[in-house]
């Protein structure tokens, strides 16, 4: 009798060691995303901290993010002296048209791959992800070469077809993935009421999509407006055409840097991407658990 009480009084404890085990790595992992998302989010909120204070206070304060007075002079002087005005128009503007061509080239490519079998498929998609491991750096001269030919390379149109002319292969392998796994019915429905491709494609398929469509769309945003080395080559002689990435060089001087303005700027930059993911983020989260699923 004495063994089985000590078995089961260690069989007890063994057990309540156990819950407190099972227990223990939510505390632990709880703690590890909280001090990770603050490693993460404190350089933003040291940015806009830095952007309410002078150039003296940023390394003067230290670690501390208030400021003294509110410089809010900084925003004025980013936005109309910087003519970050103009670059904000500039790049909502390439950053726009990027997105509808991207979404629409990389929807159908990704329509057809996902859909139909038909001979060199295989060696398309292969062709498609190998364009992956190319630097963009090797690129530039016959994007540069060819927009020079066509009389587009110091102009918004060049610089957004260069942005948009990517393979794009992600994007492309996302829709792939999505097209494949509706069912066949839609498309055969669509063929007996007398559609098209096209048709089928824009008015049937597509809208399905949205979710992956919000996907790509958020991506390529982002690709696009932090976008600095193919703006500043076609911004390059004509500096009215710059993005805001490749105009945070204005703050960059011979002698000194303007850190206040500059963080003014790039807050000004940042609020755009922010507020757009978090209007999407619901439709990012589905596009890319549809594409790992499929």
């Amino acid at each position: 009798m004495s063994v089985l009480k000590e078995q089961s009084v260690g069989s007890g404890l063994h057990s309540r060691a156990g819950r407190m085990l099972r227990r223990s790595p939510w505390w632990i992992a709880f703690a590890f995303l909280a001090v990770s998302a603050l490693l993460w989010v404190y350089p933003f909120i040291w940015m806009v901290a830095a952007s309410l204070k002078d150039s003296m206070e940023i390394f003067s304060s230290g670690l501390n993010l208030m400021p003294k007075v509110f410089a809010w002079e900084n925003y004025v002087r980013a936005w109309e002296d910087a003519g970050f005005g103009r670059y904000m128009l500039n790049t909502i503007l390439i950053t726009v048209w990027t997105v509808i061509i991207v979404v629409v080239r990389c929807a159908l490519a990704g329509y057809v791959l996902g859909r139909y079998k038909f001979p060199g498929s295989r060696i398309v998609m292969g062709i498609l992800v190998a364009t992956l491991f190319i630097p963009t750096g090797y690129t530039i001269i016959p994007i540069v070469k060819l927009s020079l030919d066509l009389g587009l390379l110091n102009s918004l149109t060049g610089m957004v077809l260069a942005l948009s002319g990517a393979a794009n292969v992600s994007a492309i392998l996302i829709y792939a993935g999505y097209f494949r796994q509706l069912p066949k019915e839609l498309e055969e429905a669509s063929i007996v009421d007398g559609a098209g491709f096209f048709r089928t494609f824009f008015t049937v398929m597509l809208p399905l999509t949205m979710p992956v469509t919000a996907t790509v769309a958020l991506l390529t945003f982002l690709g696009t407006w932090n976008s600095f080395f193919l703006p500043l080559v076609f911004s390059f002689s004509r500096p009215e055409l710059r993005t805001l990435s490749v105009g945070m060089q204005a703050f960059v001087g011979e002698n000194a840097v303007d850190w206040s303005g500059m963080a003014a700027a790039g807050v000004i930059s940042i609020i755009p991407v922010v507020a757009l993911f978090i209007f999407l983020q619901k439709f990012f989260v589905e596009g890319i658990a549809g594409a790992v699923k499929s």
